[in-house]
């Protein structure tokens, strides 16, 4: 019962190796519109979830999913058997704002580097 009709039965599995879900999406649902739904379902009680949808990467047949595509788009023939569930894995991404901050760190320290690589003495 995981294909009914341009259906396909998902479950997301997280890095901890539990799951939200199975439920079912038409094959017209967008990667985007299933990371929504991950943001909505997360578990209250863990730490470091995704905040938007962008802190999400969602992996199937081993390729990372992109936001434009549709589920259909995304189905394998290999790994999506008709009458089961199709498991998608759920990576989060570090906050943006840490990378930011990494990146400005590094920055500083290469500009002090060059202003000091010059002088001759």
């Amino acid at each position: 019962m995981a294909v009914v009709q341009d259906q396909l039965e998902i479950k997301f599995r997280l890095t901890d190796g539990s799951d939200i879900g199975p439920k079912t999406f038409p094959t017209a649902t967008s990667v985007a519109t299933l990371k929504e739904s991950i943001l909505s379902q997360w578990p209250k009680e863990k730490d470091n979830g995704p905040k938007t949808v962008k802190d999400v990467k969602l992996i199937s047949g081993g390729k990372i999913l992109d936001n434009s595509r549709t589920v259909a788009d995304c189905r394998s023939p290999l790994c999506d058997i008709p009458g089961t569930v199709t498991t998608m894995h759920v990576v989060v991404q570090p906050p943006s704002q840490e990378k930011e901050e990494m990146g400005v760190g590094l920055t500083s320290s290469l500009d002090k580097e060059r202003s000091g690589a010059c002088k001759i003495g």
